[in-house]
């Protein structure tokens, strides 16, 4: 059966329901080998690395190729026009934090402390790093995995989720959109999830940098949002997505001021301080979008709109070769079945099918991916090996040539 990744580490911000349980081990080499088993963190340097040395059209790396709205980089160019060009606050430049307290207390029902309440973050990455790091005992605390969604749609299977929680859980780590599956996760699971954290006393954090990034009738639910879940979780953000500016590192970590305060010190203590000029610009794209949310002129409701037909263009292209393309409800990527294509590849008893596929795809096509066993625990590594992962998130350009990459090789194909 189909079933969605789990992770038994904390990798990127790639994460769907990792729960974390106290548990008295020892920290010895065996844990750490255990933990970095499921990681393939290796793969990014190696395909990027490929992607480098080949003439490729690149939908394997998530990050759109198209420039954030004039209206953010105009401001970051005023912010360092006017010197904005030192440290700031530690934990959040005072305009930027102020309009996120506002800008999600409106969305959150919940009057937030932009001072005590909101962190800025060096990208969601250090969100995620920070909370980890602040509230998550590596000697006496390991994470506990579990295939928690069927094929079907993607629902949360309510016995085996429910399974994975007992007195010794502290946590569990949800992201939607999510990334790679595409899966926004209805209100339904979200509550479930909500009374299991309420029922067990669990901490929650909520990985939502592709918030705004909704299609079809979608909606994007904000656990923290629920009843008894805005005094457990910590909700992770990232202008990256938010205004396709993933350069600039500028993510947040929100929620209440007795768990921040504790990622506060993670992070006076680790990076210390995200760029100046970038806070600015992106308090004022907020400031910006707070006037009109949820209108026509909306920039997320432009990006919404845009990339949903990108979507849809992709996966017609990628139909027509006899891949089978999983549309996804949100996010940057879409998941295709490869395994209808037969390709010549060599045998390995070390890599999966899917690094294979995506290694000749980039060698002989031109065209650069994801594995999406690469996402996956060692323990259900083995049944994700026909499928690849493509972002979408491209400029028109982009995705033709890659359509054009497509045709040629179909063509290839019917004469084979």
């Amino acid at each position: 059966m189909l079933r969605a990744p789990t992770h038994t580490i904390i990798r990127n911000n790639n994460l769907i329901s990792n729960i974390l349980h106290r548990r008295k081990v020892k920290m010895s080499q065996q844990i750490h080998s255990r933990r970095i088993e499921g990681l393939d963190k290796n793969i990014w340097i190696e395909f990027t690395q490929l992607t480098a040395n080949h003439p490729v059209v690149n939908l394997g790396q998530g990050f759109p190729d198209f420039s954030p709205p004039n209206f953010v980089k105009e401001a970051f160019t005023r912010a360092i026009n006017s010197d904005l060009n030192q440290y700031t606050r530690a934990f959040g430049h005072p305009p930027l934090v102020k309009i996120l307290a506002k800008f999600f207390g409106k969305l959150l029902g919940q009057d937030i402390d932009p001072f005590t309440e909101v962190l800025v973050t060096v990208g969601a990455y250090e969100a995620l790093f920070c909370f980890f790091q602040a509230l998550i005992d590596d000697e006496d605390e390991k994470p506990v995995s579990g295939r928690l969604m069927t094929s079907a749609d993607w629902v949360l299977d309510p016995a085996e989720l429910s399974s994975k929680f007992s007195k010794r859980t502290k946590a569990i780590v949800i992201n939607t959109p999510n990334n790679p599956l595409g899966k926004v996760f209805k209100r339904e699971e979200l509550q479930m999830i909500a009374d299991l954290c309420v029922k067990h006393n669990v901490l929650c954090i909520s990985d939502e940098v592709y918030e705004w990034l909704v299609y079809d009738a979608n909606e994007h639910v904000r656990i923290a949002s629920l009843p008894g879940m805005w005094e457990r979780t910590i909700t992770v953000g990232s202008a990256g997505k938010t205004f396709s500016a993933t350069g600039w590192k500028v993510g947040w970590a929100i929620g209440p001021k007795n768990i921040v305060r504790h990622l506060q010190t993670v992070h006076q203590n680790s990076n210390f301080h995200c760029a100046t000029g970038a806070q600015q610009a992106v308090a004022e794209g907020f400031v910006k979008e707070f006037e009109c949310l949820g209108a026509p002129e909306s920039y997320f409701t432009g990006l919404r709109q845009e990339l949903q037909l990108k979507r849809d263009r992709l996966a017609a292209y990628l139909a027509s070769v006899g891949l089978k393309p999983i549309v996804p409800e949100g996010g940057y990527f879409l998941i295709a079945d490869i395994s209808a294509v037969k390709v010549d590849l060599p045998d390995s008893t070390e890599q999966p099918y899917d690094y294979r596929f995506v290694k000749w795809l980039i060698i002989n096509k031109g065209l650069s991916t994801i594995p999406v066993s690469a996402f996956y625990s060692s323990d259900h590594k083995k049944g994700f090996e026909n499928f690849i992962r493509f972002c979408f998130a491209k400029e028109d350009s982009t995705l033709s040539k890659a359509e054009q990459i497509l045709q040629e090789w179909n063509r290839t194909m019917l004469t084979q």
